[in-house]
């Protein structure tokens, strides 16, 4: 499947990329992991699951993420055979995992796409050590003008990097694939911020568990 921009997939998603049948399985996921579950699917063969994906901008507004999940889940609850949601916890603050378990549905454990990248146990070793570390997956590197660098207003008042970037040391860019200009512009991110660069090579992590144990469930 030939993806929309990632610009589309930031401001407004992605529509379902199977017609609903008795046996599909649909999961609702945020923009930000089109691709990453998009390649996982082609590799597995795993054609019984669709998917559609809210605007990954929402991160942004948090608050919205529980409703638009919640509305995604009635349009589409009659339509497939089971249903997933493609979350984490996301900055809802508990109240997705709530409501998932209210609707019936199963989402992804960890509270973030940081976490579940890199593995949410490991993630969680690591913690304590990088609390002064800024976190991009490939899908936010592409994306850093629309989700840190214009909501931060340093589009309007570069001055504010220093006040706003004062207590982190490095930027962490957690590589879902192996791209060289994705890791050049990873990189001149960190610059923009003053901040150490560091690469770690995650892959895709618990999310490919968890979509692989999913898949399996006929």
């Amino acid at each position: 499947m030939i993806l929309p921009p990632d610009e589309k997939l930031t401001q407004d998603g992605l529509a379902p990329t199977a017609a609903p049948s008795d046996g599909r399985v649909l999961l609702i996921a945020c923009g930000a992991l089109a691709r990453e579950i998009l390649d996982l699917k082609d590799a597995n063969g795993w054609e019984h699951m669709a998917l559609t994906c809210l605007p990954a901008i929402l991160h942004a507004r948090p608050e919205k993420i529980v409703p638009a999940v919640r509305a995604a889940v009635d349009k589409h609850r009659g339509d497939y055979a089971r249903i997933y949601v493609v979350y984490a916890d996301c900055g809802t603050g508990g109240l997705l995992e709530a409501a998932c378990a209210e609707m019936g549905v199963e989402m992804v454990k960890g509270p973030h796409c940081y976490a579940f990248f890199e593995g949410n146990d490991r993630f969680a070793e690591r913690a304590g050590d990088e609390v002064t570390a800024f976190y991009l997956t490939d899908f936010l590197v592409r994306q850093f003008d629309a989700f840190v660098w214009r909501p931060l207003g340093l589009d309007r008042y570069p001055q504010l990097r220093d006040t706003y970037f004062a207590h982190y040391e490095k930027l962490v860019y957690q590589a879902q694939t192996d791209d060289p200009a994705l890791t050049d512009l990873a990189r001149a991110h960190a610059d923009r911020l003053g901040l150490a660069f560091e690469r770690r090579v995650t892959g895709y992590g618990d999310l490919a568990v968890t979509l692989s144990d999913w898949a399996a469930r006929r």
